[in-house]
C-alpha cells in the first residue's frame, strides 16, 4: 500500500480486487473523499445507519457506477443525503405539511422522507420515479463529507446488492475494493439497520421501511401515519421494498417456539435470549436488548459467512419500535 498523508490523516491506495477496474482509495479525510466525488467516482462512507455508497446526485455518469458496482437493479431507487435542511429545496418541489413535521423532529438523523421530484433531478437516481427519498444524516464524517462536496449525494447501502448491508468500512472493503474509488473509513455504524423511510406525498403518510425511528415516534408527530400496503410486483417507492436483501450466504431461520431442529459446528445463533439448553453452535450472539440485536445483526451475518456457516437462527422480538425494523430485515433475510 502507498500513503500519502491528507491534512491530519493518511489515505491509503488498495489493490484492487481481482478482475477490478479501479483502485480503490482509503482514508479518514473528507476533503479526500470530496474531491473523489467532484471527479465523478463513487465513494463509500459512514453514517449512522450503515455506511452509504455516494455519488453526486446530478451526475448520471457517477450515478450509473454505483448501480455496476454494486450489481444493483435500475428499478431500484436511490436515497440523496443533504448536509443542511435548506437544500431539500434543491431536489423536491415541495415540502408537504407532514414532511415538515417530520424534518423539523428528526432531522438530523436516521429517517427518510420521500417528496415530488424537482425536474433537474436525473431520473437515474430515483428509478424512473418523479418522487425523491430524501435525508439529512447525523453522523458527524458523513456532515464534513457533504459539506466538503457542496452538492447532495445520492447512496444507497455500500455493500454488493442483496448481501448484508456494510456496518464498518471493512465489510465495504470486503464487498467492493476494486469497484468504487474510494472509502471514507470511520467507527462502526451506531444504529446497524438502514433509515426509515415514509412516503409524505399523499395526504397520509405512509411507513414505506422500517427503521430507527419508529411507526409509534412518526404517530407521535403525525397521528395519521399508516404502514404502507406493499402488493407484489408493485413499483418500489424506496430502497428494501423489492428484491432479496440483507441475506448472508447462511440460509436463515426465525426460530418458532425455542425448537432448533438442527445445530452444531456449521449452525449459527442470534437473539436476546439464551438459546435453549442443550444446544451448541459455531457461532452465538446473545443481545441485551432489540437495539443491540439490530446493531449486531448484519455483523453477525458476515461472521458467519466469514467462518462457513450453513444455517443462522434468529430469534424473533415484538415488532414495536426498533424491533419493526429488526423483524422486516430477518424476514427479508429468511426470504419471508
Amino acid at each position: 500500500m502507498v500513503s500519502r498523508v491528507a491534512g491530519r490523516s493518511t489515505s491509503y491506495e488498495a489493490e484492487p480486487a481481482e478482475g477490478a477496474s479501479v483502485k480503490t482509495l482509503l482514508t479518514q479525510s473528507p476533503r479526500v473523499a470530496a474531491r473523489l466525488i467532484r471527479r465523478g467516482e463513487i465513494v463509500a462512507f459512514p453514517t449512522e445507519t450503515v455506511y452509504g455508497l455516494g455519488a453526486d446526485v446530478f451526475n448520471e455518469r457517477a450515478l450509473k457506477k454505483i448501480f455496476a458496482a454494486k450489481k444493483r437493479p435500475a428499478d431500484n431507487p436511490f436515497i440523496a443525503h443533504v448536509a443542511e435542511k435548506n437544500e431539500i429545496s434543491l431536489l423536491a418541489k415541495s415540502i408537504t405539511p407532514a414532511a415538515a413535521l417530520f424534518i423539523r423532529r428528526f432531522f438530523p438523523g436516521p429517517l427518510t422522507v420521500v417528496l415530488p421530484k424537482k425536474p433537474e433531478v436525473p431520473l437515474t437516481a430515483t428509478a424512473g420515479l418523479h418522487t425523491i427519498a430524501v435525508r439529512m444524516p447525523r453522523h458527524p464524517a458523513a456532515r464534513a463529507l457533504l459539506r466538503a462536496c457542496g452538492v447532495p449525494l445520492a447512496a444507497p447501502s455500500a455493500n454488493i446488492s442483496g448481501r448484508p448491508s456494510s456496518t464498518t468500512w471493512q465489510s465495504v472493503y470486503a464487498d467492493l475494493n476494486g469497484r468504487i474509488g474510494g472509502i471514507l473509513k470511520g467507527g462502526r455504524s451506531p444504529v446497524g439497520l438502514e433509515s426509515t423511510v415514509v412516503d409524505c406525498t399523499g395526504r397520509v403518510p405512509r411507513l414505506l421501511r422500517a427503521g430507527a425511528i419508529s411507526l409509534e415516534q412518526l404517530r407521535k408527530i403525525v397521528p395519521s401515519t399508516r404502514p404502507a400496503v406493499v402488493r407484489k410486483n408493485a413499483v418500489a417507492r424506496s430502497p428494501g421494498m423489492k428484491y432479496r436483501h440483507y441475506s448472508p450466504r447462511a440460509r436463515v431461520l426465525i426460530v418458532a417456539g425455542g425448537r432448533i431442529p438442527h445445530y452444531g459446528s456449521t449452525t449459527g445463533y442470534i437473539g436476546t435470549r439464551r438459546p435453549p439448553a442443550g444446544t451448541d453452535f459455531g457461532l452465538a450472539k446473545v443481545c441485551r436488548s432489540p437495539a443491540e440485536y439490530a446493531h449486531e445483526l448484519y455483523a453477525f451475518f458476515r461472521k458467519c459467512d466469514e467462518a462457513n456457516i450453513d444455517t443462522v437462527y434468529c430469534q424473533p422480538v415484538k415488532p414495536a419500535g426498533i424491533g419493526r425494523a429488526l423483524m422486516d430485515r430477518i424476514r427479508r433475510a429468511s426470504h419471508l
